[in-house]
């Protein structure tokens, strides 16, 4: 794998998701979007979202990144986002702590902090502004040390059907590339 970004987007079943959810601790928020369920109540059509990039800094920097506001306001000021939002008057804020709140790209992302485990995982209840009220989703990150280089694996999963695409490469330029960038 390259130092860019090595990416997988699969699409798994709404259970299998959970169950990987609940047996790395925490407990998903349900929705208000519909799926597709067969006859034992089983959702057979969710999305999910998995990426996997390798930034050339350590798992504390891309930590930091991702959960101190003025260091993730500049990595928003290379995001595709800063080009249509309004992310300079309404700068990042994000806390520190599990139970605490986030709004990221002027307030078009927010959500709240499920557990924060330094320098190798932070799992969030996630929702866009244009999705429904009280719609979330989860999206985990996992930062794993390989060989002087940072490892992060992205898990997104519970988003109203439809929108993987439109996550996936929004992934890709709010945060990815734009973090390649930051740490550059």
């Amino acid at each position: 794998m390259d130092h860019t970004s090595a990416v997988i987007v699969s699409t798994v079943s709404r259970r299998r998701f959970l169950q990987s959810t609940i047996a790395g601790g925490v407990f998903a928020l349900g929705s208000s979007f519909a799926f597709a369920f067969s006859d034992d109540g089983v959702s057979r059509s969710a999305e999910s979202i998995r990426q996997e990039v390798v930034f050339k800094s350590t798992p504390a920097r891309v930590y930091d990144a991702l959960t101190n506001a003025s260091k993730f306001q500049k990595v928003e000021s290379f995001s595709d986002a800063a080009k249509s939002l309004d992310v300079a008057a309404h700068p990042a804020a994000i806390s520190r702590e599990p139970g605490g709140t986030f709004s990221l790209f002027g307030g078009y992302v927010t959500g709240r902090q499920l557990e924060l485990v330094v320098n190798q995982r932070i799992v969030q209840a996630w929702r866009s502004g244009s999705w429904a009220p009280g719609a979330y989703s989860i999206v985990r990150f996992d930062l794993t040390e390989v060989g002087g280089s940072t490892k992060l694996v992205l898990t997104h999963g519970g988003f109203p059907s439809g929108t993987a695409e439109h996550l996936a490469e929004g992934w890709h330029g709010n945060y990815w590339e734009p973090m390649q960038k930051y740490l550059a």
